[in-house]
């Protein structure tokens, strides 16, 4: 067993997630370079993931799910961003939805139903389309300039929405949008057949180029009542707490261990000709070895330890939103600091196209971005302590 899980993994049922998602991680680090260079979605690895069953893992049971827990989803996420980042974090948007759907049940019952159903059976893939470019990130509260109008019992929808993962792939998007009659947002659900809908290639970005979060573009796009499936309060950045976001640290941990696994197998081989050893046993390529390894024990150990509260205790989760938003905070600067180092430690070489050092330098940058971002954890932090 790898030796960074040997704490990690406490029961039998852990060990075979582990497993299964170490299974897929290796076949999805071979394809990584290819869809990185390219900006290509990873469709051959979702068609692992189905294959697999793993888009269903956090249904419920009674709908045909595995209904893992948030600690298990966390260890499934860190490990396949090991070999594919890009992936771990859209298979996370997806799995982390529903998990937070059948905790919250704010989707009406027979909605939620059907969707589970459907990917039980057929292992379709749903994301949310939140963020706007006059909006900026949706967890700052803007309100959609997306509208939605209430015509003859139907819901009529344009609009235009930014980083959309996975909006190749999709088969349902959450839109939120303004309805014009009240003034409220609400949350709508497309499918991606509906006439008026369609994808904008716009996704050029330095890291997660794999994610093609394109801007998904909607045109008087109809749809049935019932297509309204929540109800939504503002500013978004007083919302409750909600523990799968924290799939976001765990896929930049994933990323961190690769790099550092990368760094660590290159110094114990790489031995310039004014050494007599590998420069693994030189004591400053220790010193940042070692670093790494603390910098990952701090940050993995706070988000498993939180993960694992979450989980044992649910009268308490109304009071974790400041630890959960610490957990990402501390997280992904934790994974920039180590990829970091790691690329110290290769040197030059780090910075070649075919070293997959600098892929996730580029892809952990990513996580600074995703919610909640530094300032706002910053912010409640700050506010809990000073009430």
């Amino acid at each position: 067993m790898n030796e960074l899980y040997h704490l990690f993994l406490r029961t039998e049922r852990e060990r075979n997630l582990y497993e299964r998602a170490r299974n897929l991680a290796e076949r999805f680090q071979k394809r990584a370079r290819w869809h990185d260079e390219h900006a290509e979605f990873p469709f051959e690895n979702f068609d692992d993931l189905k294959e697999a069953r793993f888009l269903s893992l956090t249904v419920p049971k009674s709908y045909g799910g595995e209904e893992i827990s948030l600690y298990e989803f966390l260890l499934i996420q860190e490990t396949i961003a090991q070999g594919d980042g890009a992936t771990a974090l859209s298979l996370g948007w997806h799995l982390g939805i529903i998990m937070n759907l059948a905790e919250t049940k704010k989707w009406p019952l027979s909605v939620f139903e059907r969707i589970c159903r459907e990917v039980v059976e057929k292992q379709i893939l749903l994301n949310s389309a939140h963020s706007e470019e006059a909006t900026g990130s949706p967890a700052r509260g803007g309100k959609p300039e997306t509208t939605a109008e209430h015509r003859s019992g139907r819901w009529v929808i344009s609009g235009r929405k930014t980083f959309t993962s996975l909006a190749p792939a999709l088969d349902y998007f959450i839109v939120s949008a303004t309805i014009q009659e009240t003034g409220e947002v609400g949350n709508f659900l497309i499918p991606k057949t509906a006439a008026g809908l369609k994808i904008e290639k716009t996704w050029d970005t330095l890291g997660m180029r794999a994610t093609r979060s394109d801007d998904v573009i909607l045109e008087n796009v109809e749809v049935e009542e019932e297509a309204l499936v929540e109800m939504l309060s503002l500013p978004k950045a007083k919302s409750h707490a909600q523990g799968w976001l924290l799939h976001i640290p765990a896929c930049y941990l994933g990323i961190a261990i690769a790099a550092r696994n990368e760094a660590i197998a290159f110094a114990k081989t790489y031995q310039p000709n004014s050494l007599s050893h590998p420069i693994a046993e030189v004591p400053e390529v220790q010193r940042k070895i070692a670093q790494m390894d603390i910098h990952l024990m701090a940050a993995r150990h706070f988000m498993y330890s939180i993960a694992d509260q979450w989980d044992r205790y649910p009268e308490k989760r109304a009071q974790m939103k400041e630890e959960l938003a610490a957990v990402k905070y501390i997280a992904t600067n934790t994974a920039v600091d180590v990829v970091d180092l790691a690329m110290r430690i290769v040197g030059g070489k780090s910075l070649f196209a075919e070293n997959p050092l600098q892929r996730h330098y580029r892809d952990v940058r990513a996580g600074l971005h995703n919610p909640p971002a530094d300032d706002i954890t910053v912010s409640i932090v700050a506010g809990r302590a000073l009430q």
